[in-house]
This record gives C-alpha cells, structure tokens and sequence, in this order.
C-alpha cells in the first residue's frame, strides 16, 4: 500500500494528524527533501528506510515503491503542502494503478493557508473578492495559454501565485497589464510556518523591488488584491441583526459593536 500524504507547509505542528499517523508506521518514507521539513521524519520508526526524491526521477521513486510492495511494505510517498497543487502525484498514480498496487490520499495543510495565517489575511472579503485565483508562472512548466497571468488579472480578484518568487519582474509587468493597478496591495510570504519565515507587505508596483532588496528568490508565495490590506470591505451579512438564518431570527438593524468593557477587580 502506498499513502500519498501532504505534510503541510512546513511546521511539524502543521501535519494532520492522520499524516503523522502514517509516518510512524510506515516501513518506507519517500519524501521531497527540497521543499519537506526533516523534522517530520522524526517520529518514524527505527527500521523505515527514508528517500530523498529530490535526487530521484519518477522512474526510480516508482521503483522504490515497486519494491516495498513486493516486500509487503507500506510506503508514505511525503509531499510538500497538499498534494493536490503542484504535487506531480497523477503521474505516480497512474504507474501505481498499472502495477496494480493500491494507494490512497491524505490531505495536507496547502502554505496558501499558512501564508494567510501568518499574515492574519481573509481571502475571501465581501465587496473585495469572494475568489482565490491559485496559479504559477510558467518557467520549465508550461501554463495553459488561456491561464495567463494577464487573464486571471483581469478579474482583480484574490490571487496567490505559486513558484514565481524568481521571476517577479515580468510578474509584475503581466499583473499590471492585466488590470491591477501598481496600487493594488501584494504580500511575499517566504517559507510561511517555518521557523525562518519572513512576510513584506507592497503593492504590485513595488513587488519587484521589493523581492530583490529583501533577497527573495525562491520557496516564497506571492498573494495579490486587495484583500491583503485588509481594510474598506464590507462585513459579512451572515452576523448582521437583520439577516435572518435557520439558526437566529432577525431582531433588526444594530450599530457598530462595541467591545464589553473589563471591570478591574483588585
């Protein structure tokens, strides 16, 4: 059995409980040693054998996995964040299926999340943005033409732009013709959660600049909109008086909510 497992985004503390479930007992660990924090393989157990596929091909990630199979091991293929965004897991699927060996997903905190938390970022503001565009730029990987940059700009909504702390200056020029104004509030977010981790706040205008002065050049988000400056949305209707819902009756349009005020006891 194989168990594809996302081990968040960094922070040992961050990993789902059923993640860390299976790495302690698992027989064989394969896992991203370029972007996976070592300390989650910590817990296994003395006798798991551990390989870094950041000095595999896919050819010899399957092969490990071939071989723990036959020897009726279990193996926890350990990828960054969640698997499902930017994991290059389909590929491993389909091999596995073809050889007949079962396997199964756990999710995992994706450092989208960690990086809104570090900065203490809602997506999701009303009157700004009620979406969260995720994309790349294309580098060796290619980007569908109808997913560029310019296009998903287009929308001004909540962006978080993955693998593209490289390459912010024509990051910027594309965010800008697209439709954001050099204006438009942006966060870079380097290796959110973990114990290195830095966040500088700037707009698309300085978001060149600003990952050059700072050093930025890789394992870094960049979050776009202007849900990032966190301020002149409208508030949810889901707390208002007068919005009625299967659990609260409308009791009313109330003012702005004043914070109960602490008595000091001596």
């Amino acid at each position: 059995m194989v168990h594809f497992v996302g081990a968040g985004p960094g922070a040992p503390d961050l990993i789902t409980l059923r993640g860390d479930r299976l790495i302690r007992e698992a027989d064989v660990v394969i896992y991203a040693g370029s972007l996976v924090n070592p300390a989650l393989l910590e817990g296994r157990k003395a006798d798991c054998a551990v390989y870094n596929s950041a000095e595999m091909t896919l050819t010899q990630v399957f092969q490990v996995m071939c071989q723990a199979e036959a020897e009726g091991k279990t193996t926890v293929r350990l990828h960054t964040g969640d698997p499902s965004l930017y994991g290059a897991v389909r590929e491993q699927m389909d091999l596995l299926e073809t050889a007949g060996i079962a396997y199964d997903s756990t999710p995992g905190v994706s450092s989208l999340f960690a990086a809104a938390a570090s900065l203490n970022l809602e997506y999701t503001l009303p009157g700004q943005s009620q979406s969260v565009i995720i994309t790349r730029m294309e580098g060796r990987t290619s980007v569908p033409e109808a997913e560029g940059i310019e296009s998903f700009a287009s929308h001004r909504a909540a962006m978080v732009i993955f693998l593209s702390a490289g390459m912010t200056d024509q990051l910027a020029a594309r965010l800008l013709a697209g439709g954001y104004g050099e204006d438009t509030p942006a966060a870079i977010v380097y290796k959110a959660s973990w114990p290195e981790e830095k966040r500088f706040l700037c707009t698309v205008g300085t978001l060149a600049d600003t990952a050059r002065d700072k050093g930025i050049t890789r394992t870094a988000l960049i979050l776009v909109g202007d849900v990032v400056a966190q301020k002149d949305y409208a508030r949810s209707r889901l707390y208002a008086a007068e919005f009625e819902t299967a659990y609260r009756k409308a009791t009313g349009a109330e003012g702005n909510p004043v914070p109960p005020r602490r008595e000091n006891k001596e």
